[in-house]
């Protein structure tokens, strides 16, 4: 089966600039090369402190920003900025934070209207037909079309945002925090809709949060990333139950849990490594009850354990 999404050498650095004098300085590299494959509708959770990388990837698989290196294939055909249409029509972005993500100075109609007439080249009587169809499929009312995006709650806008993404039928949504800024009832009402949405579409999700039980919740899979590094993959009911690197352990004893008195973590430093100094060999070393004189020399490699469950660790937990 071709993959959905395919990701090879993947990776993203930032320049700095000249200086005056003296030599050009080093730039920063926000995501190392990352190789990852997506199944056809699979919901891949990604997860890893602020500053890990997450929304650079995101923001390089729809075309925001160019890869410094590897390619990006999505159902086997490898894909450039070149026309940022054909970005549009196979892979969307879902923003976090709904209200503005949204143009304040267009209505909805509009703002569904664009993808709908540019990526698709409809006409009005076919945009507002497939406008219905869409704002039913998300439960909004028609009347709603004409308003604009500040006379709505968070939800409603969030599910505008889903909306704008299904008006491209792209297969591949990217959502970055889809339900952080909402209350909670709001948040498993959003979750329930982005569930049916992948059933009955057959929608392929690429999920970044913070909140660890909702990415367990709803991940088939999940992608731990620290420093620009992904350094655990696996099947979400394995990840944080049996975590194979100490980094992803440390993730799941900080997750708050209700009942369980919160306790500081185990680890040697609480920051993230500097990105302008960073170190030499295993990025996580500082900060890992573990590491030893070879994760100060070398870089560890993403290696599958038992159960199909890969680590980028030389001292893999559970005694593999």
């Amino acid at each position: 089966m071709t993959a959905a999404l395919r990701l090879e050498d993947l990776s993203k650095t930032f320049s700095l600039g000249r200086r005056l004098f003296g030599p050009e300085r080093p730039g920063v590299r926000a995501v190392h090369p990352i190789s990852l494959e997506v199944a056809p509708g699979e919901t891949l959770g990604i997860v890893g402190e602020s500053g890990c990388g997450k929304s650079t990837l995101a923001r390089m698989l729809v075309g925001l920003s160019e890869p410094t290196t590897g390619t990006i294939e999505i159902e086997g055909a490898a894909l450039d900025n070149a026309d940022p249409a054909v970005f549009g029509k196979r892979i969307q972005y879902v923003f976090q934070d709904p209200i503005s993500s949204l143009n304040p100075r267009k209505t909805i109609r509009q703002i569904m209207d664009a993808p709908l007439k540019l990526l698709h080249g409809m006409d009005r009587a076919a945009r507002a037909k497939r406008i219905s169809e869409i704002f039913d499929m998300v439960s909004l009312r028609e009347d709603f079309l004409d308003r604009y995006p500040h006379e709505f709650s968070g939800g409603q806008a969030q599910r505008i945002g889903i909306a704008r993404a299904l008006a491209a039928e792209a297969r591949i949504l990217i959502l970055d925090e889809p339900v952080s800024a909402l209350d909670v009832s709001v948040q498993a009402q959003v979750l329930n809709l982005l569930a049916d949405l992948k059933a009955d579409l057959g929608l392929t999700y690429l999920f970044i949060s913070h909140d660890l039980a909702v990415v367990e919740a709803v991940s088939d899979r999940i992608a731990v990333l620290y420093f620009g590094s992904l350094v655990e993959l696996g099947r979400a009911e394995d990840v944080f139950r049996a975590p194979r690197h100490p980094y992803t352990k440390l993730l799941a004893d900080s997750a708050p849990v209700v009942g369980r008195p919160l306790t500081a973590p185990e680890a040697r430093e609480i920051e993230l490594p500097d990105p302008l100094n960073p170190p030499t060999g295993c990025a996580f070393r500082a900060r890992c009850p573990y590491a030893t004189e070879r994760c100060a020399k070398e870089v560890p490699r993403l290696e599958t354990g038992g159960a199909g469950q890969a680590a980028a660790c030389f001292h893999p937990l559970n005694g593999d």
